[in-house]
């Protein structure tokens, strides 16, 4: 048989036709790998096939044989990530708020490659039922680059601190002030992604949302401040500290909040949330919360400017937990 144009990449081709098409419960017969070479333009034979599947697993790939009298063949069966590895990877950038949509599709897409066409339509339909409110940073793959190489050079970095308004748009804090400080650390936490660093002009350690970071630069050859804060800082101990919402019944409430509250509230419930300007100074949402003590010490904890106005049943249950809590500290002990 004349050989194809194609020819030298035959062995290349076979790899990914295994890798793509076949898995524990996919294999394809000698006969169905020729077909599959074909439509790369490969000619291939029975026995060149063997020849070739025997080259493979001599480099060192795992691939089967299942003899059987139909639906037998090969199957490529030692992969870098088992099926419920890339579950979990799927799970985990699925269920990062610091990354967009458009950055989780993505990086969605690339892992899905690691599996077998089969196996990643079970990927695709775990990424179906993951919803979860998602950070709108497009740039947050190239912030978290570069206070890694801040923190790997040893350099300060600038930027600009955001934060929402009520047209739910990403804006610069301070009229777009350029914050300046020494990166130190990065630490997730409440599903969120956080820069701890040092603040030279209060001389004090702070932390960042790294999503609401904007326009970072990297300081060249300007060295970082704050290591003696460092040398006894307890990175864990800081987040529990510094930086839940429990299950329970779930009911549709009204809430009214002052606007200074627009980005707690896009943070808590998302930026689909609908916005009703209600006057100047305040505006209101209908979400859908599950009723729970952690619920209601969230909002407990906005304090005033904060409130449930509907409906009166879970205004009425606010208001036994508000006295419960109040009722603990006038006790007689």
């Amino acid at each position: 048989m004349p050989k194809s144009p194609n020819q030298k990449l035959k062995l290349l081709y076979l790899v990914k036709i295994l890798t793509e098409q076949t898995d524990e419960e996919h294999c394809l017969s000698a006969q169905a790998l020729i077909d599959a070479l074909g439509t790369y333009g490969i000619k291939a034979e029975r026995k060149s096939i063997y020849d070739d599947i025997a080259q493979l697993i001599d480099f060192g790939y795992d691939i089967v044989l299942v003899k059987a009298k139909t639906g037998g063949g090969y199957y490529l069966a030692g992969r870098d990530f088992e099926l419920a590895e890339l579950k979990l990877l799927v799970e985990t950038v699925q269920a990062s708020r610091f990354l967009t949509q458009k950055k989780s599709r993505e990086l969605i897409s690339k892992i899905e490659k690691l599996a077998s066409k089969a196996e990643a339509g079970q990927l695709q339909r775990q990424v179906y039922v993951a919803n979860r409110i998602k950070t709108a940073n497009e740039s947050i793959y190239y912030i978290v680059d570069d206070i890694h190489r801040a923190v790997q050079n040893n350099e300060q970095i600038t930027f600009q601190y955001l934060e929402w308004n009520l047209e739910k748009e990403l804006v610069p804090r301070k009229d777009g002030k350029n914050y300046r400080v020494s990166p130190w650390a990065l630490t997730c936490k409440d599903e969120n992604y956080y820069l701890i660093a040092h603040d030279s002009e209060s001389d004090s350690i702070k932390h960042f949302r790294v999503d609401k970071m904007g326009q970072i630069k990297v300081l060249t050859g300007v060295p970082r401040e704050g290591a003696e804060l460092f040398e006894r800082f307890d990175i864990a101990a800081y987040a529990n500290k510094t930086f839940g919402m429990f299950g329970g019944r779930e009911e549709v409430v009204t809430l009214i909040f002052e606007n200074r509250f627009i980005g707690v509230v896009l943070d808590r419930f998302g930026k689909e949330v609908p916005i009703r300007k209600r006057d100047d100074e305040h505006f209101s949402v209908r979400v859908q919360v599950a009723l729970s003590g952690q619920f209601y010490g969230w909002l407990t904890g906005l304090g005033v400017g904060a409130q449930i106005i509907a409906p009166a049943g879970v205004l009425e249950e606010y208001k036994d937990y508000l006295g419960e809590v109040y009722a603990q500290y006038t006790r007689k002990q």
